[in-house]
């Protein structure tokens, strides 16, 4: 969730990237270079998505390790457990290619789901820009509410249609010693054969409910940091604004959604490998329990390697979009 979604952080960074350039006057040089087709746009947004997640997977796997230890586990002797520990951990006893258990599976997530983002992001704006007041003559309220909007809806379009990898992608990254699931497709089976095809859309309400607000969030913290600090430095490096300003979105988007991700991550791991169902209610009723068992503090349970992996991810979504989009114009000023 920016984390929410940052988990759809990597369609969005790079979704407003291509806003910004659209938006920002282009030198008189550039009106003759070939624009780049959907496909390579697609293609620069899944591959840029795909690199962030790869670099930053040894945090997203400590992240959900700990979004998961009250679970199954006695919450007091999780108390003393940091982050320094919990890497050493796996280094001892799983290995250093164990920060990676899962990223196949996150890949194989992250480029349909960036693709089907950006697709159905164009299609919802086209849309929106039909209704009256919406249109590009609305002003800039209206534009950035048609971006807001159909933000939100292609993410939770994306996040419906590819949802079973994301938990298949959970379940790998949350095992430690005992492999209950050998891969992709034997946890697609596993998970079919043991809890019913529903069970593959396990926690997708509380993922729904978290894309919308943290691309909503993301949007609005990016354009209001990046207008003032454009008014008060406008000499600085556009890209680097774009970067920073990318981050503390991040983080402000995944310190609001943090919550609603934790229960996602919860409920993906009902039922896991045959163990028993914690939570036997709904989504509040889930929230209670963690308040109730592990206090407040429970539902932030894991939000500093959250935040240790936001701002790399964001610059490196950035900066592999820009890189692979400009080679993508240049080839085709070459052909």
């Amino acid at each position: 969730m920016a984390a929410a979604t940052v988990d759809g952080a990597a369609a969005v960074a790079a979704r407003r990237y291509s806003t910004q350039q659209q938006q920002q006057p282009q030198p008189q040089q550039h009106h003759n270079q070939p624009k780049l087709g959907t496909t390579l746009h697609l293609l620069a947004g899944g591959v840029a998505g795909a690199v962030s997640k790869t670099c930053t997977a040894p945090l997203a796997r400590l992240t959900i390790l700990f979004q998961v230890q009250g679970m199954h586990s006695d919450v007091a002797t999780m108390r003393n457990t940091s982050i320094w520990r919990e890497a050493s951990r796996i280094v001892y006893e799983e290995g250093l290619r164990a920060f990676w258990k899962g990223n196949l599976v996150t890949i194989a997530h992250r480029l349909p789901y960036s693709s089907i983002s950006f697709y159905t992001y164009e299609r919802y704006k086209n849309w929106l820009q039909m209704i009256p007041g919406l249109d590009s003559n609305g002003g800039l309220g209206a534009d950035v509410g048609v971006r807001m909007v159909g933000g939100g809806l292609s993410g939770i379009t994306a996040a419906s249609l590819t949802y079973p990898l994301d938990l298949v992608r959970t379940r790998l990254a949350a095992q430690t010693n005992t492999a209950y699931y050998r891969g992709i497709s034997h946890a697609l089976f596993a998970i079919c054969r043991d809890e019913g095809p529903r069970g593959l859309y396990k926690g997708l309400g509380p993922t729904l409910l978290g894309v919308g607000p943290s691309i909503a969030i993301s949007f609005s913290v990016y354009e209001t940091l990046r207008s003032h600090w454009l008014l008060e430095r406008p000499c600085d490096s556009p890209i680097f604004i774009s970067l920073a300003c990318g981050s503390l979105s991040g983080v402000a988007s995944s310190t609001f959604t943090f919550p609603l991700d934790l229960v996602r991550r919860r409920k993906q791991l009902e039922g896991a490998a045959g163990r028993a169902n914690v939570y036997k209610t709904g989504l509040v009723g889930t929230f209670g329990h963690i308040i109730q068992t592990e206090g407040y503090r429970g539902l932030y349970r894991g939000i500093l390697p959250e935040y240790c992996k936001v701002v790399p991810s964001v610059g490196l979504i950035f900066m592999t979009y820009e890189t692979l989009k400009s080679m993508f114009t240049e080839g085709a000023s070459d052909e």
